[in-house]
């Protein structure tokens, strides 16, 4: 056995002469790949030229997954591109030096394999994908601006084939352990009790590798045809990014069409060059909005003694329901409560659906419906560690139930409304001990939306906030400490922005107009559509709530007093057919200064709701505004697009 600071290598004795590298990156509770990490990997490389083993082997020590990837904090200190390339460099020849070895080599892959440590399993000879929930495998470069320059770029194509694999990396989506099989980026996939012995008998079996085993006509798309594979990516990437706000996505299908991957070779004169990729200020805002993000999730941390396994749920309506479906899908077992079975079958319904699609195995979806029990007399309030209400916003009306919640709950027990209007403080008003009340307030729809408010009120025990936090982040949602506010902070910049594009409409301008100039600007909805969305009469209420205006734009009064109230009920500013907005039109040319006018109010409500103290900082302030409303994440944020100069 050899030991390094950050690996062993460990060599079997007798006749299979396997030799096992294993990663364990010191002061980490993940693996990742920084300097000393790879420079290990090289002498691990060394010893193994020296003495060949019958096959290489590559796991993770750590019970947090495989590799998550390289060191970010690297990568921010490598800002000039002489720097970057360096970086690039050091990875680029490791993986084709590990790539060239004569000996079998296998990564045997559990937990996350994300950006370097898919690309080091790409540089094996085989993979194996172990068959848990935490297995996931990705290239997720491009979320921070950047590309897979460890040779990405270079074998995914040549290993699934190039539609899938540029589909991999210009998104940066996750692929589980079944799906990685079937695509074809993993050799095998198998549960963790065999794969030891599942790795030992592949990396000996002498079969060969998947790049071999490409159809021909992939192997066309890989040569040949590459350009129109490119013309067809860019097209696709056009429709969701422009060049000037996310230049990675074209780097990528530049490098790979021109390039074979390699991002070292691309002159620096080029857009598409590293250089070029180093000193935009995309990528250092998206490698900002990534800090943000681990921000956030850090608010869930340092919580003892909390461990929260059944949810009760009332409310059966679409957020309702949607909430319990997704707690459910986390692993709760979850109460859904409401006035009759029939009111709770819809959701129940919905949620059904919700798991096929999701888990893309029946057995599992049915274990996962196993999970959501209808409680129409609410019986599980007794013995649910976390009770959240969301019903319809009347404070009476949730004063009267909390008033039954409490009495019957377990001490111990969190109580939480998803109120998004109401005050925390006026729900607890009669409460025998307000300082339990917290407010979770999640956004529409619940799967979509990473990011989940905590709102602590005047009575609300730190602890109560604290535990709240840490049950969001345990069911994969980002926490978002706010103080109780109208709106809280999402809403509360969210409300003047679209009442300011409503008042563009009266003023004549076409909605499809007013939502380009938004789309163009980065936003991932129009303010008119999603107006349409979340429904007309919720924007009337919310108008006059939060935007303190006595007279509400005119079409939109018009429009809810004649009963359209969009897309629920089919028509609104739209008409909707199918779920979707029939727009006339692309909307003419586009806006930049009408785009401007309409960001002003949002501006203006997240510097005071900051200047209020309602959220913590102005960092915080951008965190929640991205996560909450999808905020063009290239600008840093609004308070980070102020300071830019740029408005």
């Amino acid at each position: 056995m050899s030991n390094f600071k950050h690996w062993r290598l460990e060599r079997e004795a007798g006749d299979a002469g396997v030799a096992w590298a294993i990663l364990d990156t010191a002061n980490s509770s993940t693996n990742t790949l920084g300097a000393e990490v790879m420079i290990e990997l090289g002498l691990i490389l060394d010893e193994c030229e020296k003495n060949a083993p019958r096959g290489l082997i590559f796991k993770s020590a750590k019970e947090a997954g495989f590799i998550a990837g390289a060191n970010i904090e690297e990568f921010v200190s490598s800002d000039t591109p002489e720097k970057a390339r360096a970086l690039i460099r050091r990875g680029w020849d490791t993986y084709n030096r590990l790539a060239g070895v004569k000996y079998p080599t296998l990564a045997l892959v559990r937990g996350h394999c994300m950006g370097g440590g898919t690309e080091l399993a790409l540089a094996c000879r085989y993979r194996i994908a172990v068959d848990e929930p935490g297995t996931k495998f990705a290239l997720p470069e491009v979320m921070l601006g950047i590309v897979p320059g460890w040779g990405g770029m270079l074998r995914l194509p040549q290993i699934i084939g190039p539609a899938a694999a540029l589909d991999m990396m210009l998104t940066g989506k996750n692929i589980d352990a079944k799906r990685a099989k079937k695509m074809g980026l993993a050799d095998e996939c198998v549960p963790p009790r065999v794969m030891e012995n599942a790795a030992r008998m592949l990396v000996l079996s002498a079969k060969p590798p998947r790049q071999q085993q490409l159809p021909l006509m992939q192997k066309l798309m890989n040569g040949p045809l590459k350009g129109f594979v490119a013309s067809g990516a860019r097209k696709q990437v056009a429709k969701r990014a422009r060049q000037e706000h996310y230049p990675a996505p074209y780097a990528i299908i530049d490098q790979w069409q021109n390039y074979d991957g390699d991002t070292l070779a691309v002159p620096a004169e080029r857009p598409t060059s590293l250089d070029a990729l180093v000193s935009h200020p995309t990528t250092r805002n998206l490698i900002r909005v990534f800090f943000l993000q681990d921000r956030l999730k850090g608010f869930g941390k340092g919580v003892e003694n909390f461990a929260p396994r059944h949810v009760h749920v009332v409310g059966a309506g679409v957020m309702g329901g949607d909430i319990a479906a997704w707690c459910v899908l986390r692993g709760m077992t979850v109460t859904l409560q409401d006035q009759s079975v029939e009111r709770i079958a819809p959701a129940v319904g919905r949620a059904a659906k919700f798991f096929e699609k999701k888990l893309r195995d029946r057995k599992l979806a049915r274990f996962a419906l196993d999970r959501l029990i209808a409680d129409p007399l609410g019986d599980g309030v007794r013995q649910a560690d976390v009770i959240i209400e969301a019903i319809f916003e009347n404070l009476e009306a949730k004063q009267k139930l909390f008033a039954d919640i409490e009495a019957r709950a377990k001490p111990d027990a969190l109580l939480a409304s998803n109120t998004s209007s109401l005050k925390l403080a006026d729900i607890a008003a009669n409460f025998k001990n307000p300082s339990r009340l917290v407010g979770i307030h999640f956004f529409n729809p619940v799967a979509m939306m990473p990011l989940v408010e905590v709102v602590a009120g005047d009575s609300t025990a730190p602890v109560a906030a604290q535990r709240a936090a840490a049950f969001v982040r345990g069911i994969d949602k980002l926490p978002l400490p706010v103080k109780d506010a109208p709106g809280f902070l999402v809403n509360a910049v969210l409300a003047p922005y679209m009442n300011e594009a409503m008042r563009c409409v009266d003023e004549g301008i076409a909605p499809e107009s007013i939502d380009a100039a938004m789309l163009a600007f980065g936003m991932p909805m129009g303010p008119i559509e999603l107006a349409d969305t979340v429904g007309l009469d919720v924007a009337v209420a919310a108008g006059r709530q939060l935007v303190g205006e006595a007279d509400p734009p005119k079409k939109l009064v018009e429009l809810v007093s004649a009963g359209h109230l969009g897309k629920k009920s089919g028509k609104g500013f739209y008409t909707w057919v199918e779920g979707k907005a029939q727009k006339v039109g692309a909307g003419g040319t586009v806006n930049p200064e009408l785009a401007q006018r309409l960001l002003q109010p949002l501006l203006a409500a997240t510097q005071r709701l900051v200047r209020e103290g309602i959220v913590a900082d102005a960092e915080l302030a951008d965190a929640g505004v991205i996560f909450g409303t999808g905020f063009a994440p290239y600008t840093g944020g609004p308070m980070n697009y102020l300071q830019s100069g740029e408005h």
